[in-house]
Parts: structure tokens; sequence; C-alpha cells
């Protein structure tokens, strides 16, 4: 099928869509680059010609300034001001507007503002406030020049006489000079105050124009009102100043924008002007004709077009000429390519040119004797791939065969666990469900799988492991136990969760375990033990004080008899020390046992456990070192069980140690808890024993002393113990060899309330 557009066609258009974007990029960065320069340079001259204005209306006020500091400093003048010799005084300010003749009007205040001498001859002797000057020089002790607004009664007052006659309405803008007469102690004499009017100078922006040009026009408004300007009669107004240009001048800034003054177009900038005490009383204006600006800018932009104009028609000439030369051989490669579409593989093109078509025509017949070749192997090993999937077949039938076995192994096994198991899915929902299980939830299969676990637990009072299903669903990981009693049976429920191959988290299975009649049972022995113990003690008690009366006071004993009444002396206070602890943990379990919390200091407790044992330690060389130090705060509990733990630890410790090594009890606080552990060098329990540590009547071997003799309560009573003072008892094991048991009490104050 013929193509709608060829790819000369398209290269044509492209080539012209690139010069199109490439001159319209040119043009609007040069135009944006010559706006952006002409602005800048009209910013510039508008910069430079408001600067040269300001410096010419300060001028005059300066030359005033300095021309008044030398009188203001002179000795005779101050001699005179303290004398008030009014004709002296006058003669010296006449002398100064002989030099500075451009003066309204001069006059000299003394430090209560009332004038002593002026330019006029009956000067009253009367206070003069000129409005901020005179206060600021006076307080400031400094000179202040300020274009101020003054009325016409007030200029009237200082000796201006044309003032007199226009009444008490008129005003005047004024540059004012006001210079402080300080005597050598810095006290202030008086005050030399000099205005100009400058509405009396309507020509001083014709002046300014004369070194800026025609194309600036300068204004000086008092308010908004023009009083002097450099426009054409024509084109004066009483008012030149808009509301909203007012509202931007009387907050001291600055206005920026364009104006059109007869038919010519101005960037205008207007910078107020603020008398002494910050009020704004009139601008000062200088407008920058643009005309001159924009033709240069419209010429440059014909130039641009005229040239892009030019280059385009000349690059597209070209360009069609190329894409002419370069579309012919690919037409070629294209007629040749959907031939061998069709299956012919033996077309060849003739490429004899030197370039980049030559190498694509060269490279082109390379590929279709590579097709050839390829096309040939492609069949060869179709076959092959035929009897290879054919084998794969044959596996992944045998693979599913042994699958389908493990799973009825697996089956099997889950069905005949006495243990109840319950395996749910990523989203909670349960998919295992095993005849244990059913039992002990009392609830069909169909019921429970595919149904949140949540919901499940809910309907057989499984609440409590909400909680904990949550975190394993958050966590990922982990493993956990928790004991319940649902429906009158106690239930250990062991939970772990399932990862996928990528260790994220997957499911959750439930091992659940109905222990009611073993603990039934251990309540029983333990009630049974705990019954003849209290029968056993009252006699046994008797039998020791008749051996120890015996011992002491039968002087006619043979040494052998004597050795025979220790023997069974020893054997009963050992017999009486292991009924006391099954007697001490039926009291405990039973709630009999009273606890009398008090402070105590953990240092003195470990003191009195090490003399107890030191004694045991002794006899097996062992060394009893003691790093509790005083610094640590007072816990609170029960001192007597307190050391009854501490003695029991230090006993195992010593007991399980090789002879000649070391059991070392330290303590240190951590947070409302200090914690005290007890550290031997004996062989590591192994990970077997380790759950049997704190459990009643369990007894762990000793590889190097065999079994060691005992009830297995001591750590069972231990743990009571230290759960009563609200702490926890835990082990652990070193590195190398050696094992550690740590029990937490609270310091004082975090029990007090629960007791």
């Amino acid at each position: 099928m013929q193509p709608r557009f060829g790819i000369r066609s398209k290269l044509l258009l492209s080539i012209l869509a690139i010069l199109l974007i490439s001159y319209s990029t040119l043009i609007y960065s040069t135009m944006t680059t010559m706006s952006a320069s002409l602005r800048s340079e009209i910013d510039r001259n508008l910069e430079t010609y408001l600067t040269y204005a300001r410096s010419q209306l300060s001028d005059r006020a300066k030359i005033v300034k300095y021309s008044l500091l030398q009188p203001a400093t002179s000795r005779t003048v101050h001699e005179h001001m303290k004398d008030r010799d009014r004709a002296w005084l006058t003669d010296r300010l006449r002398g100064v507007h002989k030099v500075l003749p451009y003066l309204e009007f001069l006059v000299l205040l003394d430090a209560d503002k009332r004038v002593i001498a002026s330019l006029k001859d009956d000067q009253p002797d009367e206070r003069l406030e000129v409005p901020g000057v005179v206060e600021q020089a006076l307080v400031g002790k400094r000179v202040v020049i300020s274009t101020e607004i003054l009325s016409g009664a007030l200029l009237c007052r200082t000796g201006v006489e044309r003032y007199c006659d226009r009444g008490g309405e008129s005003e005047a803008f004024v540059t004012t000079v006001a210079v402080p007469v300080l005597a050598e102690d810095g006290r202030v004499l008086g005050c030399m105050v000099a205005g100009e009017v400058l509405n009396d100078r309507p020509t001083l922006p014709d002046e300014l124009q004369e070194v800026s040009g025609r194309d600036v026009e300068i204004t000086i408004t008092q308010r908004d009102l023009r009083i002097a300007s450099s426009l054409p009669s024509t084109l004066r107004d009483s008012s030149t100043l808009e509301p909203e240009v007012i509202d931007v001048l009387e907050r001291g800034e600055v206005y920026r924008g364009e104006a059109m003054i007869g038919a010519r177009s101005f960037e205008t900038v207007i910078d107020p002007i603020l008398n002494s005490r910050g009020e704004f009383v009139g601008s000062l204006s200088v407008a920058v004709a643009t005309e001159r600006f924009k033709q240069n800018r419209r010429q440059n932009l014909e130039n641009i077009l005229a040239a892009a104009a030019v280059g385009i028609l000349c690059s597209f000439g070209l360009a069609f000429l190329a894409s002419r030369h370069l579309t012919r051989p690919l037409r070629e490669l294209a007629s040749s390519a959907s031939r061998i579409e069709e299956g012919d593989f033996d077309q060849r093109v003739e490429g004899d040119q030197d370039d980049e078509v030559g190498m694509l025509a060269s490279s082109f017949n390379q590929m279709v004797q590579a097709l050839k070749e390829r096309d040939a192997i492609i069949n060869r090993k179709t076959s092959d791939l035929q009897e290879l999937n054919e084998q794969l077949e044959r596996m992944v039938d045998e693979r599913t065969s042994a699958l389908a076995m493990e799973m009825g192994r697996l089956e099997a096994v889950l069905t005949s666990l006495a243990e109840g198991v319950v395996v749910t899915d990523l989203d909670n929902k349960v998919v295992l469900f095993n005849p244990a299980a059913q039992q002990l939830f009392e609830m069909v299969p169909h019921r429970v799988v595919g149904k949140p676990i949540e919901q499940v637990c809910e309907l057989v009072g499984f609440t409590p492991l909400l909680a904990r299903i949550r975190e394993f669903t958050q966590a990922g990981a982990g493993g956990c136990r928790e004991e319940l009693t649902v429906k009158g049976k106690r239930l250990h429920v062991y939970l772990s969760s399932l990862t996928d191959e990528k260790g994220n988290f997957a499911g959750i299975v439930f091992s659940i375990r109905d222990v009611t009649v073993e603990q039934q049972v251990d309540k029983m022995k333990t009630e049974f033990i705990s019954t003849v113990s209290h029968e056993l003690k009252t006699p046994l008690t008797s039998i020791k004080g008749s051996l120890q009366l015996l011992l002491t006071r039968s002087k006619w004993l043979t040494d052998t008899e004597r050795q025979l009444l220790t023997v069974c002396f020893r054997n009963t206070q050992r017999l009486i020390r292991l009924i006391g602890e099954i007697l001490d943990i039926s009291g405990i379990e039973s709630g009999g046992m009273v606890f009398k919390f008090k402070p105590v200091s953990i240092g003195e407790l470990t003191v009195y456990a090490v003399e107890e044992i030191k004694s045991y330690a002794m006899g097996r060389d062992i060394t009893i070192v003691n790093t509790v130090g005083e610094h640590l705060p007072m816990v609170y509990g029960d001192s007597d069980r307190l050391i009854q733990v501490l003695t029991n630890l230090l006993s195992n410790a010593v007991k399980f140690s090789p002879e000649g090594k070391v059991v070392m009890i330290s303590a240190e606080q951590e947070g409302n808890y200090v914690v005290v552990s007890v550290a031997d060098k004996g062989r590591v329990i192994q990970w077997s024993d380790r759950d049997r540590l704190f459990k009643k009547f369990q007894q762990i071997e000793c590889q190097e002393r065999g079994k060691v003799g005992g009830t297995g309560l001591g750590l069972a009573i231990c743990k009571e113990i230290v759960e009563r003072h609200h702490g926890r008892i835990f082990y652990t094991a070193a590195q190398e060899r050696g094992n550690t048991f740590s029990f937490t009490v609270p310091i004082i104050g975090e029990t007090d309330g629960k007791k």
C-alpha cells in the first residue's frame, strides 16, 4: 500500500518545522532580550535624571547649611545673642543674605523660640513656631534640612512681605534649614532658620531640562498641585496626580508607570517629598519619552523578520534537493523489505554509494542472508522443542503426583494431631482447620474455613488474641505463646507467622493445646505435697529438737554415736528446709504468705545474702564478689523475701559452678527499676532445659556433678516472690561460658499506690 506521506514529504515537513521553531525561538529570545535591554536603559535614565533633579533641589539647602554653620559656631555671635544685641545680629544676618540672596527669610531664635533678629527691621520679639524643623534642631542639637509647607501667615511673620496681603489661607512650598546655635559647653543658645520658597522658582525644571534634553520632562508638585514644570503652558493642569498615585506617595514609596503627555508616551517615576515629620508634602517627577526606544525596537524587529524569511526560503530549497537525493535508495530498500516480508529471502539490494546509504544496503543484504540461515535453524529447532515439551509434560505429571502424595501425608499428620491447628492466609482468612481444633472450638469446618480469623475468635471466645493477631499482621514475623481460659478450658495457644519466598507476611499458624487436665493434676499434686509437708513438719521439728538436745547435753556418747546423731540432725535440717520450700510455694500460690513492704536498700540485702551463703561457698572454694554500690535508690519490697531470692540465686550459682571459680553479684538502675544480677562461670544451660527453669519440681542436671539434689522449687519460689513485687525474673546465657539470673524490683514511688 502506498503511504500517504512518503519519507521525502516527512523529511521536508520536519525540516520546515525545525526551521520555524528555531527562527521563532530566535525572534522571541531576541525581542525579549531587546525589550529587557530597552527597559533597563529607560530605568537607568529615569534613575539618573531623578538623582540629578534631587541634587539640584538640595544643593542650595546644603550651601545654606554650611553658610550658617560659620556664624552659628562663632563666639562673637554667642556673646551678642546672650546680650540680645538685635541691631548687631540683624546686620550679621543681612551680611549672610548678601551671600545667599535667594533666601526668602532668615531668622535667629533663642532657646525659647523667640525672635532675636531677622532680615526685617521691625520684627517683634515673639515666639516663632516652624513646625517640626526648629524643635528637631533644638532637641537633637543637629542641623535639620527639610521641605515644608508653610502658611502665608507664618511667612509674613518671618519677613516675606508678599504673603502678608494674600490672607491666612495661602501656603508655600519652602526648603527650610534649621541650624542650632550651641555654646562651648553644649548648651543650646538658639537656632538660625532660613528658607527658600520653591513656588517662586517655576523655571527650576527648565534649568534642569537644559542638561537632560527635551525628551525629559521634570515637574515639582506641592501635594498634588504643580508649582514648577518643564511642560509647555498648554499642557499644565492645576491638578496632575491621580488619587492612586497620591496613595503610593503618602506611604513614602516611589511611583513608577506610563503616562501620555500630549501625544507622546512617557515612562514616569515620581519621588515623594516628605517633611521633617515624615509627612507627604509634595513630589518630584521625571518623565522620559519612549518614542525613540520603541522606534529602535520596531526597526530591529523588521530586520530580524526579513532575515528570517530569507533564511527559511533558502533552507527549504536546500532541504528539498537533499531529501530528493537521499530518499531514492531508501524507497528501493522499502520495496525490497516488503518482498522479504512475503518470504522471498533471495532478495538483494544494489548499493554503490560510498556513504551511510551504501552501508545500509550492505547491512541489509547481510541481514537477509542471516535471516535465511536462521529460518532453517528455527525450523530445525521447532521439532526439538516439541519433543522437549512432551518430556516436560511427563515430568509435570510425575511432580504433581508426588505433591499430591505429600499433601496426603501432611493432611494425615494434621488430622492425627492431638493439638488443634488453625492456619490463615495473607488476608487472615482461615484455610486449614484440623479435627482437634473442631473439637476445641465445637464448630464444623464449613462454618470456619474462608471466614476472617477475627470473626472466628469472637465466636469461640478468643477475643484476647485479636490484639496479638494485629501485631503479627503488621510485623510480619515472629512467634509467641498465650494462655487463655475458654468455656472452662485452660488452653495454651502458640502463634507463629508464615512468610513467602521474599520474606513477606503470608499468614499465621495457631497451635492450640488443652492443658486443663494437666493443670488439675498439677494442682492435686501440689495440694497433696502441701498436706503431706504440713503433716511431716511437726514431727520433724520435734525430732530436730530432740537430736539437738542429745548432742548438746549427752556427754557419755561415743564418737560413733555422736557422728551418727550429727548425720541424723543434718538430714533432719535438710528435710525441714525442703518442707519449708514446699510450704512457701503453696502459701504463695494460695495467697496465704504475707508480704511486709517497706523501703529497703539493695546494697544491705546483698550483704546479708552473701553472709548467709559465705560458708557454703568457702566449702566449695568459690569466691563471691559483691559489686553492688550504695548509690542505688531505695526499692519498695519485703526485705526477708528479697534476701530469700538472693540467697537462692547465690546458692544455685555456687552449687553449679566448678570449684575455684568466681560468682559475681551486681545491680544497676534501669528506668523505674533496679536490676539485680547473679552471674556464675558454670556450663551454659541447654536450650531444651531453659523452658523448665522457673517451673515447679524441675531439676537441671549438671554434667560436672550429675543431678544435684533438691525439690526443684527454688527458682519457682523466686519467680513468685519477684512477681509479687511487680517485677520479673529472667535468665541470660553468656557467649562462651557462664549463666546469669536477674530480677527487677521497682524503686520507691513506683508501687506505693498499688499496695
